[in-house]
Formats: structure tokens, C-alpha cells, sequence
């Protein structure tokens, strides 16, 4: 069974980075990973993919800004968050689609964390 555990959440300031951490617990082969982030009365709204062979995709809002990477260290799903502007501030939860190499948009995912918190403000 795989399991997984977000960190690295916290507050900044506009401008500012941040990184999250997805610590992926369980077997690990080559499958979709996603980052997804909600803000109270929103939908989810899915941020970043990677898939198992490593093509990743972004939400426009945040393209040139946030990066994803998977691997280093191992067992660790990774998004790098640049430039962070107030409308970034969300719950972001990592998940997966275990039966799936390539991510295919609109497929739910199967495996969630219990997400981490970003804040920007001033």
C-alpha cells in the first residue's frame, strides 16, 4: 500500500519561495503524481503532474514559476514554488494514480496525503 505525507508548507511573503515535500511510502514504481492545492469554498485545482516516465504539465497559473521533480531524494515527490503571489495561498496535497504511467487529465487519482498548508501574505 502506498502512502503519502506532504511537508513544507508554511507562511511568506509575496515574492517569496517555498518548497513541498511528498514523502512516498510503499512501492514505488513508475506511475502519475500530481500536485493538487483547494482554497475553503473552491474546487481542487490540480497545480502540477508528473508522470512515471517524467513529462510534467502545469496549471497556467503557475507556469514559469513552480517547478515538479521526483526522485531526489528517492521515495520524494518534490514541487518548487517561485515567485509566490497571495492568490498561491491554499491546502496543497500530493497525490497519485497508482495504475497509471501517464497522467490523464480528468482521472481521478487514487492516493492522497492529508495535505499542507501555504500562506502568502504581507
Amino acid at each position: 500500500q502506498v502512502r503519502l505525507m506532504e511537508s513544507g508548507g508554511g507562511s511568506v511573503a509575496p515574492g517569496g519561495s517555498l518548497t513541498l515535500s511528498c514523502a512516498v511510502s510503499g512501492p514505488t514504481n513508475s506511475y502519475c503524481m500530481a500536485w493538487f492545492r483547494q482554497t475553503p469554498g473552491k474546487d481542487l485545482e490540480e497545480v502540477a503532474t508528473i508522470s512515471g516516465d517524467g513529462v510534467t504539465r502545469f496549471a497556467d497559473s503557475v507556469k514559469g514559476r513552480f517547478s515538479i521533480s521526483k526522485g531526489n531524494p528517492p521515495g520524494t515527490l518534490t514541487l518548487q514554488m517561485n515567485s509566490l503571489k497571495p492568490e498561491d495561498t491554499a491546502m496543497y496535497y500530493c497525490a497519485a494514480d497508482l495504475l497509471m504511467v501517464r497522467c490523464v487529465p480528468g482521472r481521478p487519482y487514487d492516493t492522497w496525503g492529508q495535505g499542507t498548508q501555504v500562506t502568502v501574505s504581507s
